[in-house]
């Protein structure tokens, strides 16, 4: 079935939003225009009609049946306690953090002891390892963290895209909008839509006959707007909270000079943000990405949109790119995982599947919210565990 097909890889650094493309003066990655869906439209009604027989599709929904499975002891632990334990769910992860911080310290800690000994390059050796360890321990943590956000919000992460195809089709039932749009605020929740309206053609008000309308789009493109989207959720994310605190500093005392913003302790910066902080709790005392981005001291706009407008590149930069490289090694993952070749873990560069824009908004929103929550799950490591800047 595979023959013939060429795969191609991805760069998470080509497929940035266009509107974070366009002020860090990148080419855009987006083969999409309007006219590349067809008619365009949204999905704000449950409606689908399949064949006979094709209720027993495998494209399921339930439990954790997310395309990137846990690799690790500690993933395969926290995705058993979110499934049969969710009031524990965060104990446990806790647990696992702490008890990562502790081996990776440790292994260092015995590396710098063995130094100009004769056992020095194995220790060397056993800390790198221990490194590699913990990294992929700590990416399974991050997407149980992801998972675990989804859950909340009633929502299960797409499985991998071979498991939902039916006679060629492929098609995303329940399609979930409200619920993927509802973590968004008034603000967020209409860049999210001119978004949706630059990928793919999209509009508020069309029917649900052209909702379902077959369309053709290439794997490998829908593949690109998908991790183009999840950053494009990840700087929403760190924009939004970002301009939320600026105001928040603005209205306590406007006449600040920027030598002031920037003394402000940790604390006090938690304590003007605290309803932001993600999953609800703080844990430690490490800076968080808000309190690490230098804060402008001119009038604030009003409005999120014409904020991010006003940034400059550097900027810009800050809020899109991942802070982390577990951040950034855990979108590509996923991406492979969702859209690529269960084999390979590559995408066919030229394979056309026949979908909907209804199942294609439901994609676009979903990766959204993913680069939203990776975002939580980011800050909410760094509180225990220290990871590797990007």
């Amino acid at each position: 079935m595979d023959c013939g097909l060429s795969y191609t890889k991805i760069s998470l650094h080509q497929s940035l939003p266009l509107t974070v493309k366009t002020c860090l003066s990148s080419s855009t990655c987006f083969a999409f225009n309007n006219s590349s869906f067809g008619t365009s439209v949204g999905c704000r009604k449950s409606l689908f009609v399949v064949a006979s027989g094709s209720s027993s599709s495998k494209c399921e929904f339930g439990g954790l049946n997310v395309p990137l499975e846990p690799a690790t002891p500690a993933g395969r632990l926290l995705s058993t306690v979110l499934l049969n334990d969710r009031k524990y769910f965060h104990v446990a992860v806790q647990k696992q953090l702490e008890k990562l911080a502790y081996e990776r310290d440790e292994a260092v800690a015995r590396m710098n002891l063995s130094l100009g000994s004769d056992e020095a390059f194995l220790h060397r050796r056993i800390a790198e390892v221990k490194e590699l360890e913990c990294q992929a321990s700590v990416e399974d943590i991050m997407y149980m963290l992801i998972s675990y956000k989804f859950s909340g919000i009633r929502v299960h992460l797409i499985p991998r895209l071979s498991k939902c195809m039916y006679n060629g089709r492929l098609e995303i039932w329940p399609c979930k909008d409200w619920e993927l749009e509802s973590i968004h605020s008034c603000e967020v929740l209409e860049m999210v839509r001119e978004h949706l309206t630059t990928v793919l053609g999209w509009k508020e008000k069309s029917n649900v006959a052209d909702n379902w309308i077959p369309t053709e789009v290439q794997k490998f493109k829908l593949c690109q707007v998908y991790a183009a989207s999840v950053l494009y959720g990840y700087f929403l994310k760190s924009a939004s909270l970002r301009h939320h605190l600026e105001k928040k500093l603005d209205h306590i005392n406007p006449y600040l000079d920027i030598a002031s913003y920037n003394q402000l302790s940790l604390s006090e910066i938690r304590s003007l943000g605290s309803e932001i902080v993600p999953f609800g709790c703080i844990g430690g005392t490490r800076s968080t990405s808000v309190g690490q981005i230098p804060l402008l001291r001119e009038k604030k706009q009003d409005k999120l949109k014409y904020y991010v407008m006003s940034f400059d590149p550097e900027t810009l930069q800050m809020c899109a790119k991942p802070k982390s490289k577990e951040a950034l090694n855990l979108i590509e993952k996923h991406s492979y995982a969702l859209f690529g070749d269960k084999k390979t873990g590559l995408v066919a560069s030229d394979e056309v599947i026949l979908t909907s824009l209804a199942s294609l908004k439901r994609i676009v929103l979903e990766a959204i919210a993913f680069g939203s929550f990776i975002w939580d799950a980011e800050e909410y490591v760094r509180t225990v565990y220290k990871l590797k800047e990007n």
